[in-house]
């Protein structure tokens, strides 16, 4: 999973750095609001931890764009400890909030626990399991293909962006796929029969999208 850290604290960077790759996270740092924009446009990122006070954009105007583009996780970190901060930072859809000095292991721990409640999505009498790579309809497993399970978490991770079939094809086959681009439109047509049609849009000459949570 992909973390963005952003703060204009070159050390604390560093240091949340090494504790979130230890734990097997990709991390993307940026040491103001200008980059982590440029970096949240340019990657797949799961939850951004931003800080409140950065240079050239603001860490609150980074949480609203975030916010309005997608369904990724944000944490916000302040120095600010009044309750008032702390609300307005959770009403602008911070999903969490850190108030600074903090211990990074108290950090790592908030930010997984978001991204553990983010595993399990609910679409009517659908459940997605990102966690245990499995799809239930009416509690019933579908026994999606490895390709299926793939698609549908890549869509997950991107809810209401459109995704180009170069981009699926990247993401879900990788790099090295030379078959034909084709393939991305028969594996979303055999996802559609067993998840249900409405689900994936298609976007005629753009790609597909996911719908976003209900």
């Amino acid at each position: 999973m992909n973390i963005l850290i952003a703060d204009d604290e070159l050390d604390m960077l560093k240091i949340l750095k090494v504790y979130f790759e230890k734990e097997g996270y990709t991390v993307f740092l940026a040491e103001d609001g200008e980059k982590a924009l440029d970096i949240f446009y340019q990657e797949k990122i799961d939850l951004a931890v931003i800080d409140w006070m950065m240079p050239h954009v603001s860490g609150v105007s980074v949480c609203k764009e975030i916010k309005q583009k997608g369904d990724t996780k944000v944490l916000m970190l302040t120095a600010k400890s009044e309750v008032e901060n702390e609300l307005y930072a959770l009403n602008i859809g911070a999903d969490d909030y850190v108030k600074k000095p903090f211990h990074p292991g108290i950090l790592l721990t908030r930010a997984k626990k978001l991204l553990k409640d983010d595993q399990s999505i609910l679409f009517e009498d659908l459940k997605i399991d990102l966690q245990a790579k499995k799809v239930f309809k009416n509690d019933v497993d579908l026994n999606l293909t490895k390709k299926e399970m793939d698609l549908i978490s890549c869509f997950i991770r991107n809810r209401g962006k459109i995704l180009s079939r170069e981009n699926l094809l990247m993401t879900v086959w990788g790099i090295d796929y030379e078959g034909d681009d084709r393939t991305v439109d028969t594996h979303i047509r055999r996802l559609r029969e067993k998840i249900g049609e409405e689900l994936i849009q298609t976007h005629r000459g753009l790609g597909y999208s996911f719908v976003k949570n209900k």
